[in-house]
Protein backbone atom coordinates (compact mmCIF):
# COMPACT_ATOMS: atom_id res chain seq x y z
CA UNK A 1 0.00 0.00 0.00
CA UNK A 2 1.36 3.09 -1.16
CA UNK A 3 1.44 6.21 1.14
CA UNK A 4 0.07 9.44 0.52
CA UNK A 5 0.14 12.90 2.98
CA UNK A 6 -1.55 15.71 2.41
CA UNK A 7 -0.62 18.61 5.18
CA UNK A 8 -3.56 20.47 4.93
CA UNK A 9 -1.66 23.35 7.48
CA UNK A 10 0.65 23.58 4.62
CA UNK A 11 -0.39 26.04 2.57
CA UNK A 12 1.69 27.16 -0.74
CA UNK A 13 1.33 28.73 -3.93
CA UNK A 14 -2.10 29.90 -5.29
CA UNK A 15 -3.15 27.61 -8.22
CA UNK A 16 -4.22 30.12 -11.00
CA UNK A 17 -7.71 29.50 -12.35
CA UNK A 18 -5.42 30.08 -16.18
CA UNK A 19 -3.10 26.99 -15.84
CA UNK A 20 -6.40 25.48 -17.28
CA UNK A 21 -6.93 27.09 -20.00
CA UNK A 22 -7.00 26.27 -23.33
CA UNK A 23 -5.55 27.63 -27.28
CA UNK A 24 -7.48 27.94 -30.44
CA UNK A 25 -5.89 28.37 -33.66
CA UNK A 26 -6.39 28.91 -37.15
CA UNK A 27 -5.91 25.53 -37.84
CA UNK A 28 -8.42 22.71 -39.46
CA UNK A 29 -11.41 22.97 -37.73
CA UNK A 30 -10.71 24.26 -34.99
CA UNK A 31 -12.48 27.78 -35.13
CA UNK A 32 -14.32 26.89 -38.46
CA UNK A 33 -16.97 24.11 -38.27
CA UNK A 34 -15.72 23.55 -34.80
CA UNK A 35 -16.08 26.88 -32.75
CA UNK A 36 -18.15 29.31 -35.30
CA UNK A 37 -20.43 28.76 -37.82
CA UNK A 38 -21.69 31.90 -38.87
CA UNK A 39 -24.68 33.57 -38.49
CA UNK A 40 -26.72 31.45 -41.35
CA UNK A 41 -25.19 27.90 -40.66
CA UNK A 42 -28.22 25.33 -39.80
CA UNK A 43 -26.12 24.52 -36.43
CA UNK A 44 -27.75 26.31 -33.88
CA UNK A 45 -25.62 28.93 -33.08
CA UNK A 46 -26.10 32.80 -31.43
CA UNK A 47 -23.54 35.31 -33.50
CA UNK A 48 -22.15 32.73 -35.30
CA UNK A 49 -20.85 30.52 -32.13
CA UNK A 50 -22.22 26.99 -32.22
CA UNK A 51 -24.32 26.71 -29.34
CA UNK A 52 -23.42 23.34 -28.34
CA UNK A 53 -19.66 24.08 -28.30
CA UNK A 54 -19.77 27.11 -26.23
CA UNK A 55 -21.96 25.39 -23.24
CA UNK A 56 -19.77 22.30 -23.03
CA UNK A 57 -16.78 24.21 -22.92
CA UNK A 58 -18.63 26.59 -20.29
CA UNK A 59 -19.42 23.89 -18.01
CA UNK A 60 -15.72 22.67 -18.24
CA UNK A 61 -15.05 25.69 -16.85
CA UNK A 62 -12.67 27.08 -19.65
CA UNK A 63 -10.61 30.11 -17.82
CA UNK A 64 -9.13 31.81 -20.78
CA UNK A 65 -8.62 31.26 -24.12
CA UNK A 66 -5.64 31.86 -26.14
CA UNK A 67 -6.07 32.97 -29.96
CA UNK A 68 -5.19 33.52 -33.56
CA UNK A 69 -2.02 31.08 -32.92
CA UNK A 70 0.72 28.98 -32.79
CA UNK A 71 2.38 29.89 -36.09
CA UNK A 72 -0.73 31.68 -37.51
CA UNK A 73 -0.23 34.34 -35.28
CA UNK A 74 2.79 35.43 -37.06
CA UNK A 75 1.13 35.57 -40.50
CA UNK A 76 -2.19 36.98 -39.27
CA UNK A 77 -3.00 41.11 -40.26
CA UNK A 78 -5.46 41.70 -37.60
CA UNK A 79 -7.19 44.30 -40.40
CA UNK A 80 -7.79 41.54 -42.54
CA UNK A 81 -10.41 40.26 -40.18
CA UNK A 82 -12.81 43.35 -39.32
CA UNK A 83 -15.11 44.92 -41.20
CA UNK A 84 -18.15 43.34 -43.24
CA UNK A 85 -17.38 40.20 -43.76
CA UNK A 86 -18.04 39.85 -47.22
CA UNK A 87 -15.54 42.35 -48.18
CA UNK A 88 -12.91 40.86 -46.04
CA UNK A 89 -9.46 39.73 -47.18
CA UNK A 90 -8.83 35.82 -48.19
CA UNK A 91 -5.77 34.65 -47.89
CA UNK A 92 -4.04 31.03 -47.85
CA UNK A 93 -3.30 29.81 -44.64
CA UNK A 94 0.57 28.66 -45.77
CA UNK A 95 1.37 26.91 -42.12
CA UNK A 96 -2.23 24.78 -41.94
CA UNK A 97 -3.14 23.12 -44.89
CA UNK A 98 -3.07 25.57 -47.51
CA UNK A 99 -6.43 26.69 -47.47
CA UNK A 100 -8.24 29.65 -48.08
CA UNK A 101 -8.91 31.63 -44.64
CA UNK A 102 -11.55 34.30 -45.43
CA UNK A 103 -11.07 36.22 -42.27
CA UNK A 104 -14.77 35.79 -41.21
CA UNK A 105 -13.64 34.92 -37.90
CA UNK A 106 -11.75 37.86 -36.61
CA UNK A 107 -11.18 40.40 -33.51
CA UNK A 108 -14.81 41.19 -33.03
CA UNK A 109 -16.19 37.36 -33.44
CA UNK A 110 -12.92 36.41 -30.86
CA UNK A 111 -14.35 39.11 -28.48
CA UNK A 112 -17.46 37.55 -29.37
CA UNK A 113 -17.03 34.11 -27.62
CA UNK A 114 -15.49 35.30 -24.78
CA UNK A 115 -18.29 36.94 -23.61
CA UNK A 116 -20.20 33.93 -24.26
CA UNK A 117 -17.72 31.86 -22.54
CA UNK A 118 -17.35 33.96 -19.42
CA UNK A 119 -13.91 34.01 -20.32
CA UNK A 120 -10.79 36.14 -20.78
CA UNK A 121 -8.86 36.69 -23.67
CA UNK A 122 -4.92 36.12 -24.84
CA UNK A 123 -4.58 37.91 -27.84
CA UNK A 124 -0.72 36.69 -29.51
CA UNK A 125 0.25 39.19 -31.67
CA UNK A 126 2.04 39.19 -35.21
CA UNK A 127 6.04 39.61 -34.51
CA UNK A 128 7.23 37.17 -37.31
CA UNK A 129 5.64 39.24 -40.35
CA UNK A 130 3.87 42.22 -38.82
CA UNK A 131 4.98 46.33 -37.63
CA UNK A 132 5.19 47.53 -34.40
CA UNK A 133 2.58 49.93 -35.69
CA UNK A 134 0.10 47.21 -36.30
CA UNK A 135 0.58 45.53 -33.41
CA UNK A 136 0.39 48.88 -31.54
CA UNK A 137 -2.87 49.59 -33.52
CA UNK A 138 -4.50 46.26 -32.47
CA UNK A 139 -4.39 46.91 -28.89
CA UNK A 140 -5.11 50.66 -29.38
CA UNK A 141 -8.25 49.38 -31.24
CA UNK A 142 -9.43 46.12 -28.40
CA UNK A 143 -8.63 48.53 -25.16
CA UNK A 144 -9.00 52.34 -26.22
CA UNK A 145 -11.88 53.99 -24.36
CA UNK A 146 -11.20 57.79 -25.68
CA UNK A 147 -11.20 59.54 -29.09
CA UNK A 148 -8.82 57.80 -31.58
CA UNK A 149 -8.67 56.62 -35.01
CA UNK A 150 -8.65 53.20 -33.61
CA UNK A 151 -11.32 53.71 -31.55
CA UNK A 152 -13.37 55.37 -33.92
CA UNK A 153 -12.47 52.14 -36.66
CA UNK A 154 -14.03 49.83 -33.74
CA UNK A 155 -17.19 51.56 -33.25
CA UNK A 156 -17.14 52.09 -37.30
CA UNK A 157 -17.67 48.27 -37.20
CA UNK A 158 -19.70 47.86 -33.88
CA UNK A 159 -18.18 47.97 -30.49
CA UNK A 160 -18.42 51.14 -29.08
CA UNK A 161 -17.48 49.91 -25.96
CA UNK A 162 -13.58 48.56 -26.22
CA UNK A 163 -12.79 44.83 -24.81
CA UNK A 164 -10.51 43.29 -22.18
CA UNK A 165 -7.44 41.76 -23.20
CA UNK A 166 -5.72 40.17 -19.70
CA UNK A 167 -2.64 38.34 -21.50
CA UNK A 168 -0.90 39.72 -25.12
CA UNK A 169 1.52 37.27 -26.14
CA UNK A 170 4.23 39.29 -28.36
CA UNK A 171 4.92 36.58 -31.37
CA UNK A 172 4.92 33.11 -31.16
CA UNK A 173 7.73 30.52 -31.74
CA UNK A 174 10.16 33.42 -33.19
CA UNK A 175 12.67 30.77 -32.73
CA UNK A 176 10.77 28.64 -35.31
CA UNK A 177 7.65 29.40 -37.13
CA UNK A 178 7.58 32.61 -35.66
CA UNK A 179 10.82 33.90 -37.56
CA UNK A 180 13.31 31.48 -36.67
CA UNK A 181 14.90 33.88 -34.29
CA UNK A 182 18.29 33.41 -32.21
CA UNK A 183 17.40 34.79 -28.83
CA UNK A 184 19.44 37.66 -28.62
CA UNK A 185 18.04 39.20 -31.65
CA UNK A 186 14.21 38.65 -30.61
CA UNK A 187 14.75 40.15 -26.75
CA UNK A 188 16.10 42.88 -29.05
CA UNK A 189 12.87 42.75 -30.98
CA UNK A 190 10.40 41.88 -27.90
CA UNK A 191 11.73 44.86 -25.91
CA UNK A 192 11.26 47.31 -28.97
CA UNK A 193 7.68 45.35 -29.79
CA UNK A 194 6.68 45.44 -26.19
CA UNK A 195 7.09 49.27 -25.60
CA UNK A 196 4.03 49.82 -28.07
CA UNK A 197 1.70 47.41 -26.37
CA UNK A 198 0.80 50.29 -24.24
CA UNK A 199 -2.15 50.16 -21.67
CA UNK A 200 -4.29 52.40 -22.88
CA UNK A 201 -6.60 51.92 -19.39
CA UNK A 202 -5.10 51.85 -16.42
CA UNK A 203 -8.03 49.02 -15.26
CA UNK A 204 -6.60 47.18 -17.96
CA UNK A 205 -3.09 46.91 -17.31
CA UNK A 206 -1.88 43.63 -20.11
CA UNK A 207 0.33 41.21 -19.00
CA UNK A 208 2.72 40.82 -21.47
CA UNK A 209 4.02 37.66 -22.53
CA UNK A 210 7.43 37.32 -24.27
CA UNK A 211 8.21 34.33 -26.77
CA UNK A 212 9.84 31.39 -24.45
CA UNK A 213 11.50 28.10 -25.23
CA UNK A 214 11.22 25.15 -27.07
CA UNK A 215 11.04 22.30 -24.63
CA UNK A 216 14.49 21.45 -23.07
CA UNK A 217 16.33 24.99 -24.63
CA UNK A 218 17.84 26.34 -21.55
CA UNK A 219 19.97 28.63 -23.51
CA UNK A 220 17.13 30.44 -24.97
CA UNK A 221 15.33 31.30 -21.06
CA UNK A 222 18.61 32.32 -20.01
CA UNK A 223 19.24 34.95 -22.84
CA UNK A 224 15.69 36.30 -22.82
CA UNK A 225 15.72 36.93 -18.64
CA UNK A 226 18.76 37.78 -18.76
CA UNK A 227 18.08 40.94 -21.73
CA UNK A 228 14.91 41.19 -21.00
CA UNK A 229 13.51 39.87 -17.77
CA UNK A 230 12.22 43.04 -16.44
CA UNK A 231 10.12 44.29 -19.62
CA UNK A 232 8.36 41.01 -19.20
CA UNK A 233 5.44 39.85 -17.15
CA UNK A 234 5.62 35.96 -18.18
CA UNK A 235 7.71 33.55 -20.20
CA UNK A 236 5.88 31.08 -22.54
CA UNK A 237 7.06 27.67 -22.83
CA UNK A 238 6.01 24.77 -25.29
CA UNK A 239 6.40 20.99 -24.52
CA UNK A 240 4.55 18.26 -26.81
CA UNK A 241 4.13 14.91 -26.04
CA UNK A 242 5.24 13.21 -28.91
CA UNK A 243 5.99 9.11 -28.44
CA UNK A 244 7.03 8.40 -31.60
CA UNK A 245 10.58 8.11 -32.89
CA UNK A 246 10.70 10.97 -34.81
CA UNK A 247 8.07 14.15 -36.11
CA UNK A 248 7.45 12.55 -39.16
CA UNK A 249 6.44 8.80 -37.31
CA UNK A 250 5.04 10.49 -34.05
CA UNK A 251 2.50 6.92 -33.53
CA UNK A 252 -1.01 6.49 -33.53
CA UNK A 253 -3.62 8.43 -31.81
CA UNK A 254 -5.76 4.96 -31.04
CA UNK A 255 -3.60 1.81 -32.03
CA UNK A 256 -0.83 1.80 -29.97
CA UNK A 257 1.34 -0.70 -27.29
CA UNK A 258 1.41 -1.12 -23.71
CA UNK A 259 4.93 -0.17 -24.71
CA UNK A 260 4.53 3.31 -26.04
CA UNK A 261 1.57 4.14 -23.95
CA UNK A 262 4.36 3.84 -21.34
CA UNK A 263 7.11 5.66 -23.27
CA UNK A 264 4.16 8.30 -23.49
CA UNK A 265 3.62 8.84 -20.19
CA UNK A 266 7.05 9.22 -19.49
CA UNK A 267 8.01 11.67 -22.06
CA UNK A 268 4.66 13.77 -20.57
CA UNK A 269 6.21 13.38 -16.90
CA UNK A 270 9.53 14.90 -18.25
CA UNK A 271 7.61 17.97 -18.38
CA UNK A 272 8.10 18.10 -14.41
CA UNK A 273 12.09 18.38 -15.34
CA UNK A 274 11.86 21.08 -18.04
CA UNK A 275 9.53 23.33 -15.85
CA UNK A 276 11.68 22.79 -12.66
CA UNK A 277 14.82 23.53 -14.74
CA UNK A 278 13.83 26.47 -16.69
CA UNK A 279 12.16 27.76 -13.25
CA UNK A 280 15.61 27.57 -11.93
CA UNK A 281 17.21 29.57 -14.55
CA UNK A 282 14.58 32.16 -13.74
CA UNK A 283 14.73 32.42 -10.06
CA UNK A 284 18.68 33.62 -11.10
CA UNK A 285 17.44 36.67 -12.41
CA UNK A 286 13.73 36.95 -11.07
CA UNK A 287 13.77 35.57 -7.31
CA UNK A 288 10.70 36.67 -6.16
CA UNK A 289 9.13 35.02 -9.13
CA UNK A 290 7.71 37.82 -10.75
CA UNK A 291 7.54 36.45 -14.58
CA UNK A 292 5.13 33.71 -14.52
CA UNK A 293 6.13 30.81 -17.05
CA UNK A 294 3.37 30.12 -19.35
CA UNK A 295 3.15 27.05 -20.86
CA UNK A 296 0.80 28.23 -23.60
CA UNK A 297 1.35 24.73 -25.74
CA UNK A 298 1.21 21.56 -24.01
CA UNK A 299 -0.40 18.56 -24.95
CA UNK A 300 0.22 14.85 -26.89
CA UNK A 301 0.96 15.05 -30.57
CA UNK A 302 -0.01 12.18 -32.80
CA UNK A 303 0.02 11.45 -36.65
CA UNK A 304 -3.03 12.24 -37.94
CA UNK A 305 -6.19 10.24 -38.47
CA UNK A 306 -5.57 8.36 -41.88
CA UNK A 307 -7.71 10.07 -44.50
CA UNK A 308 -7.58 13.56 -43.17
CA UNK A 309 -5.61 16.63 -44.28
CA UNK A 310 -2.42 16.25 -42.65
CA UNK A 311 -2.49 19.86 -42.31
CA UNK A 312 -5.30 19.91 -39.88
CA UNK A 313 -3.77 17.90 -37.63
CA UNK A 314 -6.97 16.01 -36.23
CA UNK A 315 -6.73 13.23 -33.94
CA UNK A 316 -8.66 10.78 -31.66
CA UNK A 317 -8.01 11.22 -27.63
CA UNK A 318 -8.26 7.96 -25.55
CA UNK A 319 -7.74 7.33 -22.06
CA UNK A 320 -3.76 7.60 -22.69
CA UNK A 321 -4.58 11.15 -23.27
CA UNK A 322 -6.89 11.51 -20.28
CA UNK A 323 -3.62 10.09 -18.18
CA UNK A 324 -0.77 12.77 -19.95
CA UNK A 325 -3.43 15.45 -19.25
CA UNK A 326 -4.32 14.52 -15.25
CA UNK A 327 -0.68 13.89 -14.72
CA UNK A 328 0.52 17.56 -17.03
CA UNK A 329 -2.24 19.47 -14.46
CA UNK A 330 -0.99 17.63 -11.23
CA UNK A 331 2.62 19.01 -12.42
CA UNK A 332 1.11 22.46 -13.26
CA UNK A 333 -0.43 22.53 -9.74
CA UNK A 334 2.91 21.71 -7.91
CA UNK A 335 4.71 24.51 -9.82
CA UNK A 336 1.92 27.28 -9.46
CA UNK A 337 4.20 29.55 -7.67
CA UNK A 338 6.21 29.93 -11.55
CA UNK A 339 3.52 28.55 -13.75
CA UNK A 340 0.81 31.51 -13.78
CA UNK A 341 -0.91 29.73 -17.18
CA UNK A 342 -1.31 26.88 -19.20
CA UNK A 343 -3.44 26.47 -22.26
CA UNK A 344 -3.60 22.79 -23.83
CA UNK A 345 -3.30 22.99 -27.35
CA UNK A 346 -6.13 22.73 -28.67
CA UNK A 347 -9.73 23.15 -28.15
CA UNK A 348 -11.85 21.15 -30.42
CA UNK A 349 -10.90 19.21 -33.23
CA UNK A 350 -7.15 19.52 -33.61
CA UNK A 351 -4.26 17.46 -31.55
CA UNK A 352 -5.35 16.91 -27.98
CA UNK A 353 -8.63 18.38 -27.89
CA UNK A 354 -11.41 18.68 -25.80
CA UNK A 355 -14.14 18.69 -28.25
CA UNK A 356 -14.56 16.45 -31.66
CA UNK A 357 -17.28 17.58 -33.80
CA UNK A 358 -18.59 16.19 -37.33
CA UNK A 359 -21.02 18.50 -38.68
CA UNK A 360 -24.16 19.29 -36.23
CA UNK A 361 -23.11 16.41 -33.96
CA UNK A 362 -20.28 16.92 -30.78
CA UNK A 363 -18.62 14.62 -28.57
CA UNK A 364 -16.73 15.79 -25.76
CA UNK A 365 -13.36 13.65 -25.20
CA UNK A 366 -11.79 12.09 -22.23
CA UNK A 367 -9.61 15.19 -21.95
CA UNK A 368 -12.72 16.87 -21.76
CA UNK A 369 -13.43 15.21 -18.57
CA UNK A 370 -10.36 15.45 -17.09
CA UNK A 371 -10.70 18.85 -17.35
CA UNK A 372 -14.50 19.30 -15.96
CA UNK A 373 -12.81 17.35 -12.71
CA UNK A 374 -9.77 19.33 -12.11
CA UNK A 375 -11.51 22.33 -12.56
CA UNK A 376 -12.15 22.63 -8.15
CA UNK A 377 -8.27 23.02 -8.36
CA UNK A 378 -9.06 26.71 -9.94
CA UNK A 379 -8.20 29.57 -7.54
CA UNK A 380 -6.96 27.30 -4.55
CA UNK A 381 -4.16 27.09 -2.40
CA UNK A 382 -1.70 24.27 -2.98
CA UNK A 383 -1.18 22.39 -0.17
CA UNK A 384 2.20 20.26 0.46
CA UNK A 385 1.92 16.89 -0.62
CA UNK A 386 3.64 13.43 -1.25
CA UNK A 387 2.79 10.45 -2.52
CA UNK A 388 5.20 6.93 -2.66
CA UNK A 389 5.22 5.65 -6.08
CA UNK A 390 6.88 2.58 -7.87
CA UNK A 391 8.64 4.40 -10.38
CA UNK A 392 8.98 2.88 -14.55
CA UNK A 393 11.76 3.48 -16.96
CA UNK A 394 10.77 3.97 -20.64
CA UNK A 395 14.12 4.63 -22.35
CA UNK A 396 15.95 7.29 -21.43
CA UNK A 397 12.56 8.85 -19.79
CA UNK A 398 10.62 7.61 -16.77
CA UNK A 399 7.43 8.53 -14.42
CA UNK A 400 6.00 7.12 -11.05
CA UNK A 401 2.78 5.02 -11.05
CA UNK A 402 1.00 7.45 -9.21
CA UNK A 403 1.16 11.67 -9.68
CA UNK A 404 -0.79 13.66 -7.63
CA UNK A 405 -1.53 17.05 -5.99
CA UNK A 406 -4.02 18.38 -3.54
CA UNK A 407 -5.45 22.07 -2.68
CA UNK A 408 -7.43 23.82 -0.41
CA UNK A 409 -10.68 26.72 -1.53
CA UNK A 410 -11.76 29.69 0.69
CA UNK A 411 -13.67 27.55 2.91
CA UNK A 412 -11.55 24.68 3.88
CA UNK A 413 -12.60 22.32 1.42
CA UNK A 414 -9.57 19.88 0.06
CA UNK A 415 -9.54 18.63 -3.26
CA UNK A 416 -6.89 15.79 -4.01
CA UNK A 417 -6.63 14.15 -7.55
CA UNK A 418 -4.55 11.28 -8.18
CA UNK A 419 -3.74 9.94 -11.38
CA UNK A 420 -3.34 5.78 -11.31
CA UNK A 421 -0.91 5.53 -14.83
CA UNK A 422 0.09 2.26 -14.80
CA UNK A 423 -2.36 0.94 -17.56
CA UNK A 424 -2.71 -3.05 -16.22
CA UNK A 425 -2.40 -2.29 -11.74
CA UNK A 426 -4.51 -1.42 -9.51
CA UNK A 427 -3.15 0.88 -6.78
CA UNK A 428 -3.61 0.65 -3.26
CA UNK A 429 -2.96 4.06 -1.25
CA UNK A 430 -3.33 5.06 2.60
CA UNK A 431 -4.12 8.74 2.48
CA UNK A 432 -3.17 10.42 6.06
CA UNK A 433 -4.37 14.10 6.61
CA UNK A 434 -1.81 15.01 10.15
CA UNK A 435 -3.56 16.92 13.15
CA UNK A 436 -6.51 16.64 10.52
CA UNK A 437 -10.06 14.84 11.65
CA UNK A 438 -11.73 14.31 8.70
CA UNK A 439 -15.47 14.71 8.39
CA UNK A 440 -16.64 13.24 4.85
CA UNK A 441 -14.91 12.36 1.57
CA UNK A 442 -16.49 12.06 -1.62
CA UNK A 443 -14.59 10.84 -5.15
CA UNK A 444 -15.37 10.48 -8.67
CA UNK A 445 -13.29 8.71 -11.48
CA UNK A 446 -12.33 8.52 -14.98
CA UNK A 447 -10.90 5.05 -15.68
CA UNK A 448 -11.19 2.50 -18.60
CA UNK A 449 -8.44 0.34 -20.89
CA UNK A 450 -5.86 2.23 -22.15
CA UNK A 451 -6.99 2.58 -25.49
CA UNK A 452 -10.93 3.31 -24.42
CA UNK A 453 -12.41 5.88 -26.37
CA UNK A 454 -15.49 7.94 -26.80
CA UNK A 455 -16.82 7.96 -30.44
CA UNK A 456 -19.85 9.49 -32.40
CA UNK A 457 -21.37 6.30 -31.89
CA UNK A 458 -20.80 5.88 -28.25
CA UNK A 459 -20.16 9.15 -26.73
CA UNK A 460 -20.43 8.00 -23.11
CA UNK A 461 -17.62 5.34 -22.97
CA UNK A 462 -15.36 7.70 -21.13
CA UNK A 463 -16.93 10.24 -18.82
CA UNK A 464 -16.37 10.96 -14.96
CA UNK A 465 -18.31 8.98 -12.85
CA UNK A 466 -19.20 9.02 -9.06
CA UNK A 467 -16.01 6.24 -6.91
CA UNK A 468 -16.88 4.93 -4.11
CA UNK A 469 -13.64 2.20 -3.28
CA UNK A 470 -12.61 4.17 -0.12
CA UNK A 471 -12.94 3.68 3.82
CA UNK A 472 -12.94 6.86 5.48
CA UNK A 473 -10.77 7.16 8.72
CA UNK A 474 -10.04 9.84 11.94
CA UNK A 475 -7.57 11.62 9.46
CA UNK A 476 -7.83 10.46 6.30
CA UNK A 477 -8.59 7.16 4.09
CA UNK A 478 -7.86 4.43 2.12
CA UNK A 479 -8.39 3.60 -1.52
CA UNK A 480 -7.99 1.42 -4.24
CA UNK A 481 -7.04 3.21 -7.76
CA UNK A 482 -7.84 1.42 -10.50
CA UNK A 483 -5.40 1.01 -13.44
CA UNK A 484 -5.12 3.68 -16.26
CA UNK A 485 -7.29 5.76 -13.92
CA UNK A 486 -8.04 9.50 -12.70
CA UNK A 487 -9.35 10.05 -9.47
CA UNK A 488 -10.45 12.37 -7.43
CA UNK A 489 -11.40 13.34 -3.59
CA UNK A 490 -13.00 16.01 -2.41
CA UNK A 491 -12.13 16.11 1.92
CA UNK A 492 -13.94 17.98 4.49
Amino acid sequence: MEKYVIDPFNRLSKINKDIYGHFSEHLGRCIYGGIYVGDDSKIPNLNGMRIDVVNALRDMGLPVLRWPGGCFADEYHWKDGIGDKSKRKRMVNTHWGGVVEDNSFGTHEFFELCRQLGCDAYVNGNVGSGSVREMNEWVEYMTFDGESPMSALRAQNGSESPWRVKYFGVGNESWGCGGNMMPEYYADLFRRYNTYVRDYDTSNKIYRVACGPNGDDYNWTDVLMRLAGNKMNGLSLHYYTVPGSSWDNKGSATDFSEDEYLTTIAKAYNIDKIIGIHSSIMNRYDPDKRVGLIVDEWGTWFDVEPGTNPGFLYQLNTMRDAVVAALSLNIFNKHSDRVHMANIAQTVNVLQSVILTDGADMLLTPTYFVFKMFRDHQNNTLLGSHITSDVRQAGEYKAPQLIESASVDENGVITATVVNTCPKREAEIDCELPHFEVSSVKASVICGEMHKMNTFDDKTSVTERDFSDFTVKKNGFTSVLPACSVVKFTIK
